[in-house]
């Protein structure tokens, strides 16, 4: 008797233990789920509007319409200025092992329609397929010799990194001529016939120190439509477009792959040098240009461009994530997205993809492990959250926690569909976006091990600890 009354407690203690368990996680599910959704609620409203497809560096039709009545500006200088009056560009192209993309992207550079002069400088960085001599060949079958200056990059320094030491030989040399900018592009970028044009003239009517586009990635195989549009969205959330156009937002940000800086502003900075070991290098330079203003002062018109050194140097921000507090901005600088210059780079697998990702992940963390765990968890509740509470509570007819992991997951379905209508991929990727967001987390956390195996990030064969 004693025995089946002992049975029957025990058999009373696990259901109440289950019902206990039931409960906690069914609250654990709401709490998160309800989380989720006020996320996506803030950053839908509060975020800078990150998600729209904007600023475009190419005119829209509205554009267009309002430029025909007068009421704006017009983006192309040529047009109306004699090529004397216009800026003087040098254009510095890090190049390693390129030469199967230099016959399209040196032939969209060389073939601008830019009415200034424009100079290039290629740097060949040890290449092993005889990127220079291709580069030559193609100058030569354009006629344009003269334009075209290529440079053997001398053997890479301690403290370097590969690209930022390619890209400070070329605008070594091209320093000698002067120029009023430096164009600073990658060797897989195909140039819309008038990107330069557009971007000179946005700096020149807005005054910029430095502007930068997005440049257009190849989306072509599966895992370019999965992961490539997620790459952007991700980008612009972090650093929203609008907030780094604001002088008055600390955010500061730019795109390596197209950007136009003043010469004065590059110099003032101590150059290429002082963001050397960066391997997140278009955002430290940005931020550099961007948070120059309570240290430095500038005067843009005459002879007497100067900016006045504080503590910057070498101790120059590697990363923007921690941008300064307060910053009210002296020296512009925008970024903006382009629909029509593109980058060739292919990306046909996950490995691909996954490596350019976790090069730098843990970097824009600060190398931090309290930011990594903190990014793990939040990457969980933005984008698992919802789809997983869903999920659940379909499973277990709780249709609150299913109703709002929906509510979510409809949310950052609706924050992602214009990347991907941008990218021209099925709408049907937008619903993707929280397994995606579970493989950049993967991603994230592996670039952390590879830093602590003394991997690190790298570029073109080259790995830097």
């Amino acid at each position: 008797m004693a025995c089946i009354v002992s049975c029957e407690r025990e058999i009373v203690f696990s259901y109440v233990t289950a019902i206990a368990c039931t409960r906690s996680m069914t609250v654990i599910e709401l709490v998160l789920t309800f989380l989720s959704v006020v996320i996506w609620v803030v950053l839908l409203v509060g975020r800078g509007g990150f998600w729209r497809i904007n600023p475009l560096l190419e005119e829209t039709e509205e554009d267009a319409v309002r430029r025909r009545r007068g009421e704006g500006e017009t983006q192309n200088i040529s047009a109306s200025s004699p090529s004397s009056s216009l800026p003087t560009i040098c254009a510095v192209i890090p190049a390693r092992n390129e030469a199967d993309l230099l016959p399209v992207t040196l032939t969209s550079l060389l073939s601008q329609d830019y009415a200034g002069n424009l100079t290039i400088f290629l740097v060949d960085d040890h290449s092993s397929d005889r990127t220079g001599e291709v580069a030559q060949l193609i100058a030569e079958g354009l006629q344009k010799t003269s334009q075209l200056r290529i440079i053997n990059a001398e053997t890479l320094p301690a403290g370097w990194s590969g690209k930022l030491w390619a890209l400070e030989q070329g605008i070594r040399q091209a320093s000698l001529l002067k120029p009023d900018y430096f164009l600073l592009t990658d060797a897989d970028i195909q140039h819309d016939c008038s990107n330069l044009n557009r971007l000179v003239s946005k700096a020149v009517q807005e005054n910029l120190d430095l502007a930068s586009i997005m440049v257009k990635l190849r989306c072509e195989s599966f895992w370019e439509k999965l992961l490539i549009p997620a790459f952007v969205f991700f980008f612009q959330k972090l650093y929203p477009f609008s907030w780094v156009n604001n002088p008055h937002k600390s955010t500061a940000a730019a795109a390596g792959g197209c950007i136009l800086i003043r010469r004065q502003a590059l110099e003032s900075i101590g150059g290429i040098e002082s963001i050397r070991e960066a391997l997140i290098d278009d955002c430290a330079l940005a931020g550099a240009v961007k948070w120059g203003n309570g240290d430095m002062e500038i005067g843009r018109q005459g002879d007497a461009e100067t900016r006045r050194h504080g503590n910057m140097g070498k101790k120059r921000y590697l990363s923007s994530l921690f941008p300064p507090r307060h910053v009210s901005s002296s020296f512009p600088i925008w970024l903006g997205l382009s629909s029509l210059t593109k980058s060739l780079r292919p990306y046909n697998s996950l490995e691909t993809i996954w490596d350019m990702v976790a090069r730098t992940a843990f970097t824009q963390l600060n190398y931090s492990l309290f930011l990594l765990l903190a990014t793990l968890i939040g990457m969980f509740v933005v984008y698992l959250a919802s789809p997983v509470g869903f999920i659940l509570g379909l499973v277990t007819g709780n249709w609150l926690v299913a109703g709002l992991g929906l509510l979510g997951w409809l949310l950052m379905s609706l924050a992602y569909y214009p990347t991907i209508k941008f990218y021209e991929c099925s709408p049907l990727f937008a619903f993707s976006l929280p397994m995606i967001g579970f493989l950049y987390t993967l991603m994230t956390f592996d670039s952390a091990l590879r830093h602590w195996q003394g991997r690190g990030g790298g570029w073109k064969g080259r790995v830097y600890e």
